[in-house]
């Protein structure tokens, strides 16, 4: 070989290396990360502890591409159709389950992982608990049979001649199902049902005007992301107007809510993050069932209940699994 021609060749080689590995880089799979609230309360490290059970980490061997809509769900088509069109391999949507309906309504190729508060049958995400089918699957929690639930621990705490009022967001559509539901339940109890609605600040602390003013004696917070970014302000209200409240998540508790009953939330993203990976390496949605939490943690702040001038029946004290003093 000619010198000219073998100095040639090295020069292209030296061309094309960086070309293989760029090349390399481009094809690290891309998580599309869709949350309806702010990545600070995404529960994005317990995601990456799944991922990483899975056999990926972030910047090693897969890359995520973040999108969230900070509590307003008008936002969440947008960003949906902007991860579909990077392109990426998989969208995670979460905590909601409007990010999941955007996300399947921009895509019906590209596996959905959602982690969600509702029965994922009603919006159309799934066929079933055990055959998913499509391109959708992910990590439910039903939270009609929870929200009954954290009103019958109300329930033992609230004078029964009282009625319970229900917040929810009227912008999520599936708190009418949440309502019905509870409704009845309490009904059989003999409790009357005060449903309040806020999907903004102002609406929040009217929505408390609206409980004083028909005398509710404890609130139900419906689980729902908009409320979980607006803690601080609910909890504040609550110790304001003086309404016993039980909340969705332990986050309530953590500034001074009075109890919550909820999956723990850390697990639950531990779990999306482990299902990603599952899909990542090769697995169909339509094969994973959706996975249900098996385990609620009931948080009572007793430092609360004294601000309130409450005694926490021993019964109700002792099915707690913490206790804030």
């Amino acid at each position: 070989m000619r010198r000219r021609e073998l100095l040639g060749l090295l020069g292209g080689s030296a061309v094309a290396w960086p070309l293989v590995a760029r090349g390399q880089q481009t094809a690290m799979p891309v998580i599309g990360f869709l949350s309806s609230i702010s990545l600070e309360e995404s529960g994005v490290a317990a995601f990456r502890r799944g991922l990483s059970e899975s056999g990926y980490q972030e910047g090693r061997n897969v890359l995520i591409e973040y999108r969230h809509a900070d509590g307003n769900y008008d936002r969440l088509s947008s960003l949906a159709t902007e991860l579909v069109s990077l392109p990426v391999r998989l969208i995670i949507a979460l905590p909601s389950s409007p990010a999941a309906v955007a996300a399947k309504n921009v895509t019906s190729t590209i596996p959905i992982v959602f982690l969600i508060g509702t029965d994922p049958v009603r919006p159309g995400l799934v066929a079933s608990y055990n055959r998913p089918g499509g391109n959708v699957t992910g990590i439910a929690i039903n939270s009609d049979d929870v929200t009954a639930k954290r009103a019958e621990l109300l329930h033992e705490l609230v004078p029964k001649s009282l009625p319970l009022s229900l917040l929810v967001n009227p912008s999520n559509p599936n708190g009418n199902d949440v309502v019905e539901h509870l409704q009845q339940s309490l009904r059989a109890r003999g409790r009357e049902l005060i449903v309040v609605g806020a999907t903004k600040t102002g609406e929040i602390e009217l929505a408390f005007e609206a409980m004083d003013r028909q005398h509710a004696g404890g609130l139900v917070v419906r689980q729902e992301a908009y409320f979980l970014i607006e803690r601080t302000l609910i909890v504040s209200l609550a110790a304001r107007h003086a309404i016993p409240a039980i909340y969705g998540a332990r986050a309530f508790t953590d500034v001074g809510g009075l109890m919550s009953y909820g999956a723990n939330r850390d697990e639950m993203y531990r779990l999306a993050g482990v299902y990603a990976g599952k899909v990542l390496r090769g697995t169909k949605p339509a094969d994973l069932p959706v996975e249900q939490p098996t385990k609620f943690d009931f948080v009572v702040n007793l430092k609360t209940a004294k601000s309130l001038g409450l005694t926490i029946p021993p019964a109700l004290l002792a099915s707690a699994d913490e206790v804030i003093e």
